[in-house]
């Protein structure tokens, strides 16, 4: 088939390439999805793989079993350091496949059901008030990453884990240090290891003194039973640990940028009601997708998908973030509609591995965003948008820092 765009090359380049816009995905993806063609790409460790841009063959992709997460598979392609660097602890949720998967999966999926969400929504509001009182008390210029963003996230989740609140930088040091991709091999190994020591040494406390927590959980029915070895219990709470605030907080200070940049959308979230909020959220995570790196899995066998012929032993890349710009299944893409948002797209992922915690992330982007917005309808960012410094040098979108005035 004949490229109908001259500046594609093959294999492209890197991933994750450029940006012109720093809350759009490289304009080569919209050309990628119009050519109807397939490019390979280089990651990290220097395969080449298939870059899948387009929303249909993306969930093809990740909901079929002969695409294998398994990172331990001999010639498993490593999108950074860090995927690399967390194979070496025990089998994760998210880097196995069935029967594995679900076994690993169903031991925390009590804790993020509708119900137990729902349940914490009126102390993530107590907790957003508050931020925003001492940000108010404090008087601009604040860091809404520092103060705000990252706050909420690793609150809820070290509460519902059992993890100290006064532990909270701590962990998000030792977190920022395995995603971190100028770290290097031996920086992200010091993270890796440094949490898992933290970790260990707070599973430990409990099995003499257990609580209503989940990590307390792990140590009664698993741990003590003889279930799981703490090795494996270290590797479930940090794989939540590290989810449950590291995309979350990203999202949040990401979407809070992009709304004060974008004042038409931002005063459409304050005027509207709960059902606007929620709205906003789905399209904020359509529109955003912060996992700017997609998605990597293994061809098991040889899978024809679309006409293409994928051998066993490749490797193939998810592009998530093209795939929710998709213009065969969003008619607007690049517009934002609260009162009528999209629902179906993959910025949590598809298929089994999709995230056990999207739940709670949507709520506490409910409750950030609305909030905020209303009570601080003057809130700007204190630099030019060219003076904020993105993640791209994290595994996840989003901005290092974001200073903001009212």
């Amino acid at each position: 088939m004949t490229v109908e765009f001259e500046t594609l090359q093959n294999p492209l380049p890197g991933i994750p390439m450029a940006r012109e816009c720093p809350f759009s995905p490289p304009p080569e993806y919209k050309q990628l999805r119009k050519s109807k063609d397939w490019f390979k790409v280089t990651v990290m460790d220097g395969r080449e793989v298939w870059l899948v841009s387009t929303y249909k063959e993306t969930r093809e992709i990740l909901s079929d079993p002969r695409f294998s997460s398994d990172r331990t598979k001999e010639g498993f392609p490593f999108i950074n350091q860090s995927q690399k660097e967390l194979v070496k602890s025990s089998p994760a949720m998210v880097t196995v496949d069935e029967p594995l998967h679900s076994e690993i999966r169903r031991r925390a999926t009590y804790a993020f059901t509708a119900k137990k969400v729902e349940a914490l929504r009126s102390s993530v509001q107590q907790l957003v008030d508050g931020l925003i009182d001492n940000m108010l008390d404090k008087g601009g210029p604040v860091d809404l990453v520092t103060d705000f963003a990252l706050v909420i996230p690793s609150t809820v989740i070290s509460g519902i884990l059992g993890v100290p609140p006064e532990d909270h930088t701590h962990f998000h040091e030792l977190t920022n240090k395995i995603f971190t991709l100028t770290n290097g091999a031996e920086g992200v190994a010091a993270g890796r290891l440094g949490l898992e020591a933290y970790l260990r040494e707070l599973i430990l406390k409990k099995v003499d003194a257990p609580q209503e927590d989940l990590i307390s959980k792990y140590v009664t029915e698993y741990l003590n039973t003889g279930q799981l070895t703490v090795e494996e219990v270290v590797t479930q709470v940090r794989t939540l640990l590290i989810a449950g605030h590291e995309t979350t907080s990203s999202m949040i200070a990401l979407g809070c940028a992009f709304l004060m940049e974008h004042p038409q959308y931002r005063e459409q979230l304050r005027r509207g009601d709960d059902k606007t909020a929620a709205g906003a959220v789905e399209e904020l995570l359509r529109y955003l997708t912060i996992m700017h790196r997609g998605m990597i899995r293994l061809a098991l066998e040889d899978v024809e998908i679309d006409g293409h012929l994928i051998r066993k032993g490749e490797g193939v890349l998810c592009a998530l973030n093209s795939a929710n710009r998709d213009e065969t299944v969003f008619p607007a893409p690049d517009e934002l509609d609260f009162e009528n948002p999209h629902r179906n797209h993959v910025a949590f992922g598809f298929g089994i591995h999709q995230c056990m915690g999207q739940g709670l992330a949507r709520m506490e982007m409910q409750v950030a965003f609305k909030t905020l917005f209303t009570r601080m309808p003057d809130l700007r960012i204190a630099v030019p948008v060219s003076d904020v410094r993105f993640k791209t040098d994290i595994t996840v979108y989003g901005v290092h820092s974001l200073p903001v005035t009212w």
